[in-house]
């Protein structure tokens, strides 16, 4: 039987925008159409993207300063992450064998145990945030046994949308109706004093899953010294931490891992999103010798979680040594020190120029949220919402939504970003909240889906 004729990557490259549209609410999800035309995010079909920006196809230039929800380190199509892709291809690298091993892999594992503090030197690879998640938390239960396999999380958390990341995420939402794995127990994000007492009731707690900085729940900043009490209460009952950096990792805070702010080393870290460096799915999972020995060291359990077909792939690996090697060479964790102080200075003004509508700021290096008070709200959106949209629409400035938290705006820029890019990012905040909660909502609900000039 002969296949229908089939779309080519000329055809997909030269469909108009309606047509874009009109696929994805056939054979993709009509909702996720609804949701972006409610942005005004249905208006743009992208042609290229380099370093900071997105051009569409009429050469409008999009600031990015969303990162893909902290995803792009290095920036969009890095030129050195490009030619070492291009010399792989060119020189047709083995790209998958699950029968030899790999010296990407090994090149990779090596450079990631080189950046990570104390003990933290088996890297397992996998392709996602969610996928690292779960190795973590397997890793876990198998070095404790069955008796201790109980796992803390916090309130507010996310980790991803499989069966098992869901299990110990906060969001109702994602959670819906799946009936979800047993053993997990929620625990109030940055109260150490709570945790202490899930020990005392429940001795099989074994694991305790944390982000050193959430970022779903809107980049909320635990209190200085929480990570170090959670350390100090695992060692003392015997439990494994587990550190979840799929977006706070990678040098974003101003440290190559969050939870090196606080002097610590978890027994396991998962990594993902900027590993890939914007053009591969990336993850790791970065363990403290004993643990990973236990866990799957012997022979008889090597493959319990040994690779899977697309873990360790050798362009990705290429692509993962590069973009650490940029990140390195570039000082882009320095950079993300000294610019995320600008950033949270700029932000922490516009709390004080807009006291009505700006309720908090919150952060840490390029990793940084805006709050707004929750009773602000236009006739069929939140503040935050209407924000976003007219950024995008009379600045060509990008920014994240926090579906989780609707009040936050998200700041997560590639690290490579520059002064004036922050400014400019202030600079059209600052236009868009003069307004005032009136003018922004009716800007927004009069002109969601054409893009009008400022007016000045």
């Amino acid at each position: 039987m002969d296949l229908p004729r089939l779309l080519s990557v000329d055809d997909a490259e030269r469909l108009a925008l309606d047509e874009v549209i009109d696929l994805f609410h056939s054979h993709q999800n009509p909702g996720l159409v609804r949701y972006f035309r409610l942005l005004g995010f249905d208006r743009v079909l992208l042609e290229r993207a380099e370093g900071m920006y997105y051009v569409d196809r009429g050469g409008r230039r999009i600031l990015d300063i969303c990162g893909v929800f902290g995803a792009m380190a290095v920036g969009h199509n890095h030129p050195r992450l490009l030619a070492v892709r291009r010399r792989f291809q060119e020189e047709r690298r083995p790209e998958m064998c699950f029968a030899f091993l790999s010296p990407y892999a090994a090149a990779l594992s090596r450079n990631l145990a080189a950046v990570a503090p104390g003990d933290l030197e088996y890297v397992h690879l996998c392709c996602t945030g969610s996928e690292a998640v779960e190795v973590a938390l397997k890793m876990a239960a198998q070095c404790l046994g069955p008796d201790r396999a109980t796992v803390a999380y916090a309130s507010g958390a996310f980790h991803g949308k499989t069966r098992g990341a869901l299990t110990v995420s906060d969001v109702p939402r994602y959670r819906s109706r799946f009936e979800l794995l047993r053993g997990a127990v929620r625990v109030p994000f940055g109260d150490a004093a709570a945790l202490a007492e899930a020990f005392r009731r429940d001795r099989s707690l074994g694991i305790v899953l944390l982000e050193p900085i959430q970022g779903g729940a809107g980049v909320r900043v635990p209190p200085v010294g929480y990570l170090g009490a959670v350390s100090d209460l695992c060692r003392q009952n015997g439990a494994l931490l587990v550190l979840d950096e799929v977006q706070c990792g990678m040098g974003r805070t101003g440290r190559f891992f969050a939870f090196e702010h606080e002097g610590i080393v978890p027994d396991a870290v998962a990594l993902a999103k900027s590993l890939g460096g914007g053009k591969t799915a990336m993850g790791a999972v970065i363990a403290r010798g004993p643990v990973f020995r236990k866990a799957f060291g012997a022979p008889r359990h090597a493959l319990i979680q040994g690779p899977t077909t697309f873990s360790g792939m050798g362009e990705a690996c290429a692509t993962a040594i590069e973009t650490l090697k940029v990140i390195e060479e570039e000082g882009l964790v320095a950079r993300a020190a000294r610019e995320g102080a600008h950033l949270l200075e700029r932000l922490e003004a516009l709390r004080w120029r807009h006291p009505g509508l700006v309720r908090d700021v919150r952060g840490r290096g390029l990793m940084a949220g805006v709050t707004f008070d929750s009773r602000l709200a236009g006739p069929r959106g939140c503040l935050a919402t209407m924000v976003a949209t007219l950024l995008l629409r009379d600045h060509d400035v990008l920014v994240a939504l926090t579906p989780q938290d609707p009040r936050v705006l998200r700041f997560e820029p590639p690290l490579i970003v520059q002064r004036e890019e922050i400014d400019r990012l202030f600079a059209a905040l600052d236009e868009v909240l003069s307004r005032g909660l009136a003018r922004i909502a009716a800007d927004w609900a009069r002109n969601r889906r054409g893009r009008q000039p400022v007016q000045r």
